[in-house]
């Protein structure tokens, strides 16, 4: 392959260099800030052999090349271009200029949760080994690993430890990602996330029941009367609580010199801070965040099957623009609030179907290069990883994405009819079922049948008709 050639006729495709504000790459992709999108010749761009497919996200257009290949096409790129080396940072600040109003929302919402992300799925797989050792049923009739072997009954409950960690110190982390993101101070941010979750505290868990009793501690502050209670599992308040003491943090630091900067910034930045979060932020958040948490269960409850219908069929057309890491912090308050989610089983068997109808393009196809490409999409998408299936592949030939998207909507519909909970986010694809509560494994193996069988199915049909009509 001649690299420079293929760097050139990307550079012609995407419409030229004058076209580029800034460019980096990642192990695969090269990530691109464009002035102007409407230019790319897509067919052109695709059909370069280096190219495995493209696609554009949170104002970012991507080009999928391949691990290893990738930073010698983009060292190619930036010689002819003459854009110079950008960081992942750069290109996203250079992309913002190309994002609405909501679509920037969105994208803070993924800049919060993306990083932290590592840690609830880590926290999900390992409930899902606790649910082995402690399920009962799934190696002895009614009964428990523990239950057999009580000498890993210890086992479990250190790893139950670990895996609860994330849960039950969420606004730390929370605390120092949204701070972090909105300019703050991270250690700062760190601080009020647990400040949220300090033993002293009233566990948030408790509170209803404790609300009921009357056993509600509070403080008098200037004649009001603020509940101490804590904010464990919660998502809100920690976002707006972090968000506000960013900016406080930044009104102060342009207005106290450095001399004085850390006796004066940080203690009157996180004192003012947690006085307005406990007297207003926490109580005002705590309420919307249960309200919205109803009404998404409620809209379950009455209709789970046309609940499981929209979210399991949509869930993909959310990937395309970004709006479902808006669904993390929905995952989140559900975990807190009812102890599961709903929603996350769908997410994981949404992203089997993705695999499943790239699979069958690359049985159904004499395309070398796109057997290539789909079966190592397939295998990603099976794996939890969906964007090289959905951009290289399904979305590229339109049919196999609508498959994927029938097949994950009824088994949607199958498993939200049935309940279906995950304890956490967890591990997404066909690993999925470990982080599912193991009470619900054989109707979850159904849905995970019906995304394999029915968008393989049904792409396979529609491209072995599509050439058959394509010879006559």
């Amino acid at each position: 392959m001649d690299i420079r050639k293929q760097a050139e006729e990307i550079v012609h495709a995407i419409g030229g260099k004058e076209n580029i504000s800034a460019a980096t790459h990642c192990v695969t992709r090269l990530r691109l800030a464009l002035n102007d999108e409407s230019k790319v010749d897509q067919e052109a761009l695709e059909s370069i052999e280096s190219v495995k497919g493209s696609f554009s996200t949170n104002g970012q257009f991507q080009i999928v090349i391949g691990q290893g290949t990738v930073n010698k096409v983009y060292k190619e790129f930036v010689d002819i271009t003459g854009v110079g080396e950008s960081s992942k940072d750069e290109v996203k600040k250079a992309a913002e200029q190309n994002l609405n109003p909501i679509q920037r929302a969105v994208k803070t919402l993924a800049d919060i949760f993306i990083p932290i992300l590592p840690a609830i799925v880590t926290a999900g797989l390992l409930m899902g080994i606790n649910n082995l050792l402690t399920g009962a049923g799934i190696f002895y009739n009614d009964a428990s690993i523990i239950d057999k072997h009580p000498q890993w009954a210890d086992i479990a409950g250190i790893i139950n430890l670990i895996a609860n960690t994330a849960f039950v110190f969420l606004p730390g982390l929370i605390g120092w990602s949204a701070a972090k993101r909105f300019g703050g101070s991270e250690l700062l941010g760190i601080v009020l996330g647990l400040m949220l979750v300090h033993p002293d505290l009233l566990n948030a868990w408790g509170y209803a029941e404790a609300q009921k009793e009357g056993d509600v501690d509070t403080w008098n502050f200037l004649g009001l009367e603020i509940e101490k209670v804590g904010y464990q599992g919660q998502v809100l308040p920690v976002l707006v609580a972090a968000f506000v003491l960013a900016k406080v943090e930044r009104f102060l630091t342009k207005r106290v010199s450095d001399g004085f900067h850390l006796l004066v910034v940080p203690p009157i930045t996180l004192l003012l801070t947690g006085f307005i979060t406990f007297v207003a932020i926490g109580p005002i958040t705590f309420a919307i965040g249960n309200f919205l948490t109803d009404g998404f269960v409620s809209i379950f409850d009455a209709v789970p099957a046309i609940g499981g219908l929209i979210y399991g069929g949509l869930y993909a057309p959310l990937v395309i623009t970004g709006m479902h890491h808006t669904f993390l912090a929905v995952d989140l308050q559900l975990i807190s609030a009812i102890g599961g989610t709903f929603l996350w089983p769908m997410v994981a068997l949404s992203n089997i179907a993705q695999g499943s109808a790239a699979f069958a393009m690359m049985l159904a196809t004499k395309d070398e290069k796109l057997k290539g490409l789909a079966l190592t999409s397939s295998i990603s998408a099976w794996l939890g990883i969906t964007e090289p299936a959905m951009f290289g592949v399904n979305l590229r030939y339109r049919y196999p994405f609508f498959a994927a998207m029938i097949g994950s909507a009824i088994a949607g519909v199958i498993i939200t009819i049935a309940g279906v909970m995950a304890p956490s986010i967890g591990v997404g694809g066909i690993p999925a079922f470990f982080s599912i509560l193991n009470e619900f494994w054989p109707i979850f193996f159904v849905g995970m049948a019906i995304v394999l069988i029915v968008p393989f199915g049904l792409t396979f049909l529609i491209a072995k008709f599509k050439m058959r009509k394509e010879a006559q």
